[in-house]
């Protein structure tokens, strides 16, 4: 059971963050059109070109974990409290990328900006819940109430900006640091350094990331690609929920403090630097929901306020 239930987080991951990463090849280099008229092949590419992309996809998740585990009636776990809910808020950050892949996809064949973002947000929804449905039939593991709930967030979050605002003002956004916590679970926290980056919670924060310039008056010199974001992330967990007191061999472990760590940091929104290059606005897109190492102010319950000269 202990393998199991971070391994299959790191799976999840590993699915949806092929899903993003094809998406962004395949749509990536092109300037989303703002003109509401649908061009037809350019909508049938987007269908075509997402379904295969999430289809490989399942791919990769079915047989990365789900092949040749029994299946069951339909059932829920109530893992609210694993890894101090980093995890749920990877949920809603990986439902709010997708979500808004989908927005940029559909507003590129000319659909019109209410219903890319509905429909945008159907994809980010959509494919995180298919996932969940698998979960929820699998005998080993079972579907959370908590992971829907946070999918929801994630995927209102985008929806709600790009009907109001038509853009986004708020961006969740996700970076990653090594630890060396690993080398005491390496079942749950990874064994390679790709499997401690999807792993290792301890590593993880996520941001919410707020551009300046769209809430001050438009006539203003202030450069519109700098951001502020606000983070959260927890650091000495071994364990979803209790870290192990010995290793596999019967090793005392040393305590860690299992703490919750609040961050204020500058960031950069690169959707607000015009190019006309196509290969810039490829990556561009691409760092749209990275948050880039800055100076960083952190708060955590155990050593208080902490100043990072550069935080990734």
């Amino acid at each position: 059971m202990r393998k199991f239930l971070n391994h299959r987080l790191s799976v999840k991951a590993m699915g949806l963050l092929t899903f993003v990463l094809l998406a962004q090849i395949a749509f990536g280099q092109v300037k989303e059109k703002e003109k509401d008229s649908i061009n037809h092949r350019r909508l049938n590419t987007v269908i075509i070109t997402s379904t295969a992309v999430y289809a490989t996809s399942l791919v990769i998740l079915y047989y990365g974990w789900y092949k040749g585990n029994p299946t069951t009636s339909w059932h829920f776990i109530d893992d609210s409290h694993y890894w101090l809910q980093i995890d749920k808020v990877g949920h809603a950050t990986t439902a709010y990328t997708i979500s808004n892949y989908g927005y940029w996809m559909l507003r590129w064949a000319g659909v019109n900006n209410k219903k890319s973002a509905w429909y945008g947000g159907l994809i980010g929804f959509g494919a995180m819940t298919v996932i969940e449905i698998q979960d929820g039939f699998s005998a080993s593991y079972g579907a959370s109430a908590t992971d829907l709930l946070a999918n929801a967030v994630g995927t209102g979050i985008s929806v709600t900006q790009n009907l109001v605002w038509r853009y986004q003002r708020f961006r969740l956004k996700f970076s990653y640091h090594p630890t060396d916590y690993a080398q005491y679970n390496p079942d749950q926290l990874g064994k390679t350094t790709l499997q401690r980056m999807l792993k290792d919670y301890n590593g993880h924060t996520y941001w919410v990331s707020m551009n300046i310039r769209s809430f001050i008056k438009k006539d203003t010199r202030f450069p519109a690609w700098i951001n502020v974001a606000v983070g959260y992330g927890a650091d000495g967990m071994l364990h979803p929920v209790k870290n192990p007191e010995f290793d596999n061999d019967g090793n005392p472990i040393p305590h860690f403090d299992r703490v919750r760590q609040y961050y204020v940091s500058m960031d950069i929104d690169w959707t607000k630097i015009k190019t006309g290059s196509g290969f810039l606005r490829f990556v561009f897109k691409g760092l749209s929901f990275v948050k880039l190492p800055f100076p960083t102010l952190e708060y955590n319950s155990k050593d208080g306020l902490v100043w990072h000269w550069i935080y990734m």
